[in-house]
């Protein structure tokens, strides 16, 4: 069976990546799990969480990305990300300046966050077209005191931070920029550019966490909003209802995304969060949020019944939650 770009299907996931992990050691807390993106090991005194992810769909900012989207993935465990590694592969004939461009942007980028860069490998590698960067990154924390994916629980309400296709967009604008010349003016694909600078979810986590009451986090890359919501559901075994015309879609993104015949809930959407919370909490939340400039709204609830995950259009019409199949960012820059 010939695999679709992006991340391979849950069921190849579990039948052959999470039955080939290696050796079993009393130190991992938490290992590989759908819809959870880190490890929790323990290190003695504190546990460590650890986060992988590689750079494919990007170029421009790749180097910036790596830091980025790393870092989320600690952030949404409620812990502040510390350490950094990366892996640069670059296609033959790369020169000295494009090696200059991504160091500069990770340095640049994790000095933003308080991240040290402690590590990793550069090479020039046969066969590929465009520049990849895999990165790996660290946080520490007190002994348990961390959430993960897998926490939230029947009747938690569901926030969305930002937008729906953040990353997506940027990428789009910027690494297509001359196709969508044609189309659009320059004023909006500058300000789909600019995403970019709304790709991190660190403080947005960081300060849901501090502010108590949340159960769950987790940030909607490949696949988008649709794809993170059924993530998170997996991952706590749950069901979800979820209200369409509370996400918010920026106008750069829904033009973007008309163009290319794209859904901008299938978009990959790095820069936002889904936060499950207690519905108490969500009020106090949003407004913390909002205390930092991060636009939050509630956008749903997960319910008990696992098979049943609703999405709710305007009209009131219910029909299923989509599961993507690939992100549409793929199906946008094959065209």
């Amino acid at each position: 069976m010939k695999l679709q770009p992006g991340k391979i299907p849950l069921d190849i996931l579990k039948d052959v990546v999470f039955k080939n992990l290696g050796a079993t050691r009393s130190e991992v807390v938490l290992g590989p799990a759908n819809g959870i993106d880190g490890a929790v090991i323990n290190m003695g005194i504190k546990d460590a969480i650890v986060s992988m992810d590689p750079i494919t769909g990007a170029v421009e900012h790749i180097g910036m990305e790596a830091v980025n989207i790393n870092a989320n993935d600690v952030a949404t465990f409620g812990v502040e990300p510390t350490f950094f590694f990366s892996c640069i592969m670059l296609p033959v004939g790369a020169d000295n300046k494009t090696i200059e461009i991504i160091s500069t942007q990770m340095h640049n980028a994790a000095k933003d966050l308080g991240i040290a860069i402690v590590g990793g490998h550069c090479e020039i590698t046969p066969g590929l077209s465009n520049p990849i960067v895999v990165g790996c990154i660290m946080g520490l924390t007190e002994k348990g005191r961390y959430i993960t994916a897998a926490g939230a629980k029947a009747g938690d309400i569901i926030i969305l931070t930002k937008t729906a296709g953040i990353e997506g967009t940027a990428i789009l604008a910027t690494d297509r920029e001359e196709q969508l010349k044609d189309v659009f003016n320059q004023t909006l694909i500058d300000n789909a550019k600019r995403f970019y600078n709304h790709i991190s979810v660190v403080k947005d986590a960081l300060i849901a966490y501090r502010t108590g009451g949340v159960h769950a986090m987790h940030d909607p890359t490949e696949g988008g909003i649709l794809n993170g919501i059924h993530e998170m559901a997996d991952a706590s075994g749950l069901g979800v209802r979820i209200l369409a015309e509370k996400i918010t879609i920026e106008p750069e993104t829904t033009q973007i995304c008309r163009y290319y015949e794209i859904d901008a809930l299938q978009l990959i959407s790095s820069g936002a969060l889904l936060i499950a919370a207690d519905p108490e909490a969500a009020p106090k939340i949003i407004k913390n949020l909002a205390a930092e400039h991060i636009f939050s709204a509630v956008i749903g609830e997960f319910t008990a019944n696992f098979n049943k995950r609703l999405l709710i259009r305007g009209d009131n019409s219910p029909e299923m939650l989509k599961r993507p199949k690939s992100d549409h960012l793929w199906l946008a820059l094959a065209k």
